[in-house]
């Protein structure tokens, strides 16, 4: 009977967890396009907010039952992302009471709840179900297919289209791209069978080309010779295939430039024509001014809303020397053993491969253009701590392979 209840219960849990990913990621995506396609009005403001809210009692408690169930899934990870958001929540509520900018102090406790949802359901919700590859591959097909049909000369952006109801919450580029980004890692990482692998790059970066979000083009970009360079037999082929290809784009590269549409994307080849990263560097200056005034403790909300440091510099504005060092120590820590434990194993693993391919990703964003509160951190964390859990206790554990231990510690015992 206690068998069968635990059994209802995990699948009454994934169910809740499968709900919740694809509701505040391909669900964003569809609900925008709906929205800047004029089909509905705001009914859910700018959606992600309220769906991350409705979902954070039964993620929550998700958690605590599963921690409950089995303490040994409770991680040095889970320990340190939890001091780092009671860090983070015990600087918010000091600036709050003296007076910080409430759009920013709301701004990032919303970045909390979207850490703590990515970081639950990474940890606990089965990638590796038919289910949620079955899912997951729709919807990339379908996001992919809503980019082709929307986009107008070579650019996917609902807003330009102009027959949205409520246009001040439709998405921006990012919004879509990041739906779409999230959802091919989770997929692409338990995505064994080569042809599909390939056939998801291709709609991949095709998608987010047209969606001109030149971060997460990059992150997508970055990612793909990981992953294939970890699924690959024979990685001295696959390194000979990777140099041949470079050497054929290079040949052909402004053959390539020619056929391709122009958008903003083409700005990766020279930043310095891009108002966007002129922009960014500028309001990184202006952290590094801010950071050489108030070295240890930043200065919280010290800028207008949306006006941060695109970068990991932005931590350091808000949270201190403290709050930086430690968002680094919990985001590359864990993934210095998980690389140097699997990457170049003979078995492949596919929530090892979720979680490094996401902090990688999370890495380079971080250096690169997001904030701070990036929910990949989440994700990241809880594919770690889940990989840990299961290579100690759970399916993708290392076999013991020492010799049994001796019955008798005397041969002589073991004599009539």
């Amino acid at each position: 009977m206690t068998s069968a209840r635990s059994l209802k219960a995990a699948r009454r849990d994934q169910r809740i967890l499968l709900a919740a990913f694809f509701m505040l990621f391909p669900g964003f995506f569809f609900y925008h396009t709906l929205l800047g396609t004029g089909l509905t009005g705001a009914f859910l403001g700018g959606y992600f907010a309220p769906v991350s809210l409705m979902f954070a009692l039964p993620l929550g408690l998700i958690y605590l039952k599963r921690m409950q169930r089995d303490p040994r899934r409770f991680h040095a990870v889970d320990l340190h992302l939890c001091l780092f958001l009671i860090y983070f929540v015990a600087v918010i509520l000091v600036n709050a009471a003296a007076g910080a900018n409430r759009t920013i102090v709301s701004n990032h406790m919303l970045g909390i709840l979207f850490i703590f949802n990515m970081f639950v359901i990474a940890s606990f919700l089965d990638f590796d179900s038919v289910p949620f590859r079955v899912v997951g591959v729709l919807s990339l097909a379908g996001m992919g297919a809503i980019a082709l049909s929307y986009s107008v000369d070579g650019v996917f952006y609902l807003g330009a289209m102009g027959i949205a109801k409520d246009t001040d919450a439709l998405a921006t580029y990012q919004g879509f791209a990041r739906s779409y980004l999230i959802t091919f890692l989770a997929v692409i990482a338990f995505t064994r069978w080569l042809p599909l692998r390939l056939l998801l790059h291709a709609m991949g970066a095709t998608t987010l080309f047209l969606n001109t979000a030149r971060s997460e083009f990059a992150a997508l970009m970055f990612a793909i010779p990981i992953i294939e360079f970890y699924y690959s037999r024979h990685k001295l082929h696959f390194l000979l295939c990777g140099i041949i290809l470079f050497f054929v784009i290079h040949l052909y590269f402004d053959r390539i430039l020619a056929a391709l549409p122009a958008n903003r994307i083409l700005e990766l080849l020279d930043l310095s024509q891009s108002t966007s990263a002129s922009k960014r560097h500028h309001l990184t200056v202006h952290a590094v001014q801010t950071i050489l005034a108030h070295p240890l403790l930043g200065d919280y909300a010290s800028y207008k809303p949306g006006y941060y440091s695109h970068n990991v510099l932005s931590a350091w504005v808000d949270l201190g020397f403290f709050g930086i060092a430690y968002l680094i120590l919990i985001t590359v820590v864990p993934i210095v053993p998980m690389f140097i434990r699997e990457y170049f194993a003979p078995r492949h693993c596919g929530i090892f491969l979720l979680g490094f391919s996401m902090a990688c990703v999370t890495v380079l964003l971080l250096l690169t253009s997001h904030y701070f509160t990036d929910m990949l951190i989440g994700a990241t964390l809880g594919a770690s701590s889940r990989y840990f859990y299961e290579r100690k206790y759970a399916k993708n554990r290392t076999p013991d392979l020492r010799p049994p231990a001796s019955r008798h510690p005397d041969l002589r015992q073991a004599m009539p």
